[in-house]
């Protein structure tokens, strides 16, 4: 964000009354109104190999692509290849990234329409992506109020998992259970909220992990958020992998730059404060649902097939306390 803020003064006098999301707030995608019906989503994500194979690390990186599109509450319309090979890569390993990356845009119910790639020592991949909301309708960072109550979608640590993959100790299924997690879309929850109405602050759970992104979101509401731990949920083999502290570097940097907002009961250990500042790769969505909502949320994730977790609320203050 420090990068960003020299040009946010240049723009702050050329303001467009048609982009309803952009740089003078920290968001998760652009947002650009067309008319009164339609506005454009724009957003784009790449990223290194996370999982071994090619067409899982297409999907994957895919997946995390879209992520922002649903996090405003939109849906796909297209996609451009966003792609960096070492020329001594296979074109068949290229070949499947591509293809894993084409289905889960179809998946989603749009199209790749083209892109670019460059070479590199290392291979990236991702999506530059284009969406589509109505302008009255869409999510933002803010807008959680006192009373609201904190829903997940997605179980955590991706990070976690991939680091002891890298590091030769990951258990096969549970690898297995977090490629599937990645993969899956946010479009159902997003559905679900759009369906349910009155739902206003939402975000995906990415690189900043969980309180990082919830900071953001407590922040831009001027509200503070009080999680359970245990209520939060976690992916299978994590708590294991996080007692023998195998965290990627992305926790420690996301605890040192967010921890002065945040406040942890005693009773929670170290590790599973870190799990917490774990970067995720296309997790979940965290939504603020008002309270009278809730029951019309649920009934729509179980009519989308979706889970959900209620793992806190939202209280008068500032900052985020786990209990």
């Amino acid at each position: 964000m420090q990068v960003l803020r020299p040009l946010r003064m240049i723009l702050a006098d050329k303001k467009n009354p048609n982009l309803l999301v952009g740089l003078n707030v920290a968001d998760d995608a652009a947002i650009y109104r067309l008319n009164d019906e339609v506005a454009i989503i724009s957003t784009t994500d790449f990223f290194t190999p996370i999982v071994d194979d090619p067409y899982d690390y297409g999907a994957v990186a895919a997946a995390n692509s879209m992520g922002d599109v649903y996090a405003m509450g939109g849906e796909v319309l297209f996609a451009l290849n966003i792609a960096c090979f070492h020329p001594k890569i296979g074109t068949d390993v290229i070949s499947e990234i591509l293809r894993g990356g084409l289905e889960k845009v179809i998946e989603a119910g749009g199209i790749i329409a083209g892109g670019h790639t460059i070479q590199d020592e290392e291979p990236k991949y991702g999506l530059a992506v284009t969406g589509i909301v109505h302008p009255k309708k869409y999510f933002t960072v803010g807008g959680a109020t006192v009373g609201d109550v904190l829903v997940l979608t997605k179980p955590l640590g991706t990070g976690v998992i991939s680091t002891a993959l890298k590091q030769g100790v990951a258990h096969e299924r549970h690898v297995t259970d977090m490629i599937e997690s990645m993969k899956e879309l946010n479009r159902r929850p997003a559905q679900a909220a759009q369906s349910t109405g009155d739902i206003k602050s939402v975000t995906d759970v990415t690189g900043f992990g969980l309180l990082g992104h919830a900071i953001e979101m407590a922040t831009a509401g001027q509200v503070k958020f009080q999680f359970q731990f245990d209520t939060i949920p976690l992916l299978d083999g994590v708590l294991q992998y996080a007692e023998a502290f195998t965290f990627p570097g992305g926790a420690w940097n996301n605890k040192l730059h967010f921890e002065k907002d945040v406040s942890f009961a005693e009773s929670i250990s170290e590790a599973k404060q870190m799990i917490l500042w774990d970067p995720q790769t296309s997790g979940g969505l965290l939504l603020a649902i008002p309270a009278h909502k809730l029951d019309d949320f649920h009934k729509e994730c179980s009519n989308h097939n979706q889970p959900m977790w209620v793992i806190g609320d939202v209280h008068a203050g500032q900052g985020i306390i786990i209990c």
